[in-house]
């Protein structure tokens, strides 16, 4: 399970929450909202040297899907963000990012992907802009943050780990559950992407309209100086109404695989260049000098990454997409879909003209092989009217 939802090697558990622990809360530090899923009985990966829970022993992880689809969960993520802060911080970000910075006005969040010079992908991840010289990074899971200290030189501005830990609260009744928890109540404007500061019990956080599972909903950053246990139960308190529940990997990884989020490392790596990864559209040639940006401008841009759906069953990872019995591409991320009722997977193929639509074979992970069709990202709500709170109704549970 663990290789399956975040490629980590192996599961810790359980999390030890007395004496003894320093050693392992340098290496594999657990959330400050850890206690909140202790009950479930969590097992844990690593991701950013902080764990995260994969998957539960105790409860039906169907009916945890469709209440973050139907109602609302919060997720306690292993997001790392890093602050760049001074003068130059803007034109740090310029030079690391394929994405225009400069006009991204404080309040707001850029999704970003960074590159090596030869155009290989590094990371991805959300950029908020709180200040005009004031920036957090939350990465995925890799070492980018030893990387983007090594491009400073030259540069007026501080590279550090703040010290701020990342939970998402999801679903269609998220915003109800912010409108009750912040002092005073939903800030306005607070649009898609956008950021702002708010109060929970007289505690100001730094929450953002964004997630990783493709539904409506908001981040909340825990910092050094909050009381993130008395907060977090705040915001337990106040979903209650609502059916909240903490959420392991394992849900939210089957919903970021319908609503077409790659996870780095595992998604897309080093040898990966935007464009076969389908982040096409995040490369600004007109921005200016980047790192990459050469390399990028020889590169084949044609897009090989597609979702895959399998009747019947679970892809695999791996080399197992075939073409009449030819290897035809690679299975870099799979789960089964509730709502579409079948397996749905991410494929990289070999061949670029092997697109939606395209009929392919692909191993499961029962061993069997089945057929499966190649289609767009992601596999439903393609013009994002869920995150951005255009979706009114509820979907519908399959057989009820």
């Amino acid at each position: 399970m663990a290789d399956a939802i975040h490629n980590v090697q192996f599961v810790v558990k359980p999390v030890p929450t007395t004496g003894g622990a320093s050693e392992f809360r340098q290496s594999m530090a657990p959330h400050p909202l850890v206690h909140q899923e202790l009950p479930h009985d969590p097992a844990f990966g690593i991701y950013n040297r902080r764990l995260r829970s994969l998957y539960y022993g105790k409860g039906d992880m169907q009916e945890l899907y469709w209440r973050l689809r139907r109602q609302v969960m919060v997720s306690h993520t292993g997001e790392l963000p890093t602050e760049i802060r001074g003068p130059d911080a803007e034109a740090l970000l310029e030079r690391v990012f394929t994405r225009n910075v400069s006009r991204m006005r404080v309040g707001r969040c850029s999704y970003q992907i960074a590159c090596y010079p030869d155009g290989g992908t590094i990371m991805d991840g959300i950029l908020l802009r709180l200040d005009h010289d004031r920036f957090w990074f939350a990465q995925g899971d890799g070492e980018f943050f030893v990387w983007l200290r090594a491009q400073t030189e030259g540069f007026d501005v501080e590279v550090f780990d703040p010290d701020v830990w990342v939970s998402q609260v999801q679903g269609p009744n998220s915003m109800d559950v912010l409108a009750q928890v912040a002092d005073d109540g939903m800030p306005e404007p607070f649009r898609y992407f956008d950021m702002a500061t708010i109060r929970i019990d007289g505690q100001p956080v730094v929450i953002s309209r964004t997630g990783f599972t493709n539904e409506l909903g908001w981040e909340i950053y825990f910092g050094p100086d909050i009381e993130a246990r008395a907060m977090g139960d705040r915001i337990m308190e106040a979903g209650s109404a609502y059916g909240i529940h903490t959420t392991p990997a394992e849900v939210t990884n089957a919903r970021r695989i319908e609503g077409g989020l790659l996870f780095s490392g595992t998604d897309f790596d080093e040898t990966v260049t935007p464009f076969a990864a389908g982040f096409g559209r995040l490369v600004d040639f007109d921005k200016g000098d980047f790192i990459g940006r050469e390399a990028l401008g020889t590169v084949d841009r044609r897009n090989r990454t597609w979702g895959l759906t399998c009747a019947g069953g679970i892809p695999r990872h791996g080399d197992t997409v075939r073409i009449d019995g030819a290897k035809a591409g690679r299975i870099t991320s799979s789960a089964w879909s509730p709502t579409l009722q079948c397996g749905v997977a991410f494929a990289r193929m070999d061949d670029p003209d092997a697109g939606p639509g395209t009929a392919v074979e692909v191993e499961c992970s029962d061993g069997e092989t089945r057929a499966g069709e190649l289609c767009e990202l992601p596999f439903y709500d393609r013009a994002g009217d869920i995150p951005r709170g255009r979706a009114t109704e509820l979907p519908a549970i399959p057989g009820t």
